[in-house]
Parts: C-alpha cells; sequence; structure tokens
C-alpha cells in the first residue's frame, strides 16, 4: 500500500506537467473471469513522474472508473460513474463523481462534476473525457 507523503503543491505541479500515454489502450477481461473489463497503462510525464492510469467497466452493473495513480503515493484523481460514494464528512456525493487528492483526505473526497455529461456506459467516450480533463482538476471543484 502507498505511503509516501505528498503535498498540495506537488500535485498541482504533477498535473501541470505535461502527461501522455504512449502506446494503445487494450481493455481485457477481468483475470477473475467477472464480466468486467479493464486496462492499466503507464502514463508518460516530462519530469518523470511514476504515474499510471488504471480503468474498469463493468457491464452488468454499469459502473465505470478511471484512476490516474501515483506509484508512491496511490490514486490522485478519478472519475467514478454509476457507484455511489460517501465523503468522510458523510455527505452523499452520487453515482457521477470525481476523486481530487488532498493532503488532508487522500483520495477519499469526492465531488459531483458539471462537466461530465456522459453515461458509464460509454467508456470510451468517457475516458477521453477523462483524459482531456486532468489538466482541469489543478484548481478546487
Amino acid at each position: 500500500m502507498p505511503t509516501a507523503a505528498f503535498t498540495q503543491a506537488e500535485f498541482n505541479a504533477l498535473l501541470a506537467d505535461d502527461q501522455f500515454i504512449d502506446g494503445d489502450i487494450d481493455w481485457q477481461e477481468d483475470e477473475d473471469h467477472s464480466p468486467v473489463v479493464e486496462f492499466r497503462v503507464k502514463v508518460e510525464t516530462q519530469s518523470g513522474y511514476p504515474l499510471f492510469v488504471r480503468a474498469s467497466y463493468h457491464p452488468v452493473v454499469r459502473a465505470l472508473t478511471y484512476a490516474l495513480v501515483h506509484s508512491g503515493v496511490g490514486r490522485i484523481y478519478a472519475l467514478d460513474l454509476g457507484k455511489d460514494h460517501r465523503n468522510p464528512d458523510g455527505q452523499l456525493v452520487g453515482e457521477k463523481h470525481k476523486h481530487r487528492y488532498t493532503e488532508e483526505c487522500r483520495d477519499k473526497l469526492a465531488y459531483n462534476p458539471q462537466d461530465i455529461t456522459e453515461p458509464a456506459t460509454s467508456p470510451m467516450v468517457s475516458g477521453n473525457n477523462f483524459a482531456l480533463r486532468l489538466r482541469s482538476c489543478t484548481t478546487a471543484p
């Protein structure tokens, strides 16, 4: 389990860095033979941050997750569609939400994004928009 200290300034610098995926994304069946399809792909950055995107889609329950993960810290940014989330303070965020790293709550605090209109049943469209919107999460919702 990653446990490295990670500041808000480091998070903001990471998101401001150039990021790209070099190669194709190949959705694979879940190794446990569930209906889930998933992928994991390395994210290249100009500064060499140890990042990858992990995604999963469950077509039966219509749940989709795209997560940007720092190898030393854990999940630092994510988009979840089709599954409820409750914040540490008890607030129910709902089935459409984003997680944005904070020093206080790590990845546990979520918010309802107004910029996401695609359903969980459109994983490719949602994924493209997730990638395009990574830069927009440097400011609080």
